[in-house]
């Protein structure tokens, strides 16, 4: 039998870059780094694998962000198109990369609280 995890609890800490068990350790080393455990409570953090779906989550959001993006920049500066792609993307490549680390931490909380461990092959 397993304990109940608060996925909400874990969710928030992750975001926060903190470890979903504890709330003390760092939850991702470097930039989007997983240590294989919580420094501070000594939690599997590595045994959690985010895989593809922080990037799936954060590109979602961005480009959900991106017409009124669009939008507002076209209406604020009447730009060249050239020029539009060239804020437009530029903006899109910060925020996401901003988004992702978040993101990660967000869904690594979630796997944590369901215990969604990776078991092996």
């Amino acid at each position: 039998m397993t304990e109940e995890r608060d996925a909400q609890t874990a969710v928030l800490r992750g975001l926060m870059n903190r470890c979903p068990n504890c709330g003390k350790g760092k939850l991702l080393r470097g930039y989007l780094g997983v240590p294989p455990e919580c420094e501070v409570c000594h939690a599997p953090l590595g045994r959690y694998p985010a895989a593809d779906g922080p990037a799936f989550f954060a590109m979602t959001i961005m480009l959900l962000l991106l017409i009124p993006l669009i939008g507002f920049t076209w209406v604020l500066f009447r730009p060249s198109p050239v020029m539009l792609l060239l804020i437009t993307g530029g903006i899109t490549t910060v925020v996401t990369l901003i988004l992702l680390r978040f993101v990660k931490g967000a869904f690594i909380g979630y796997l944590w609280a369901k215990n969604e461990q990776d078991r092996g092959a």
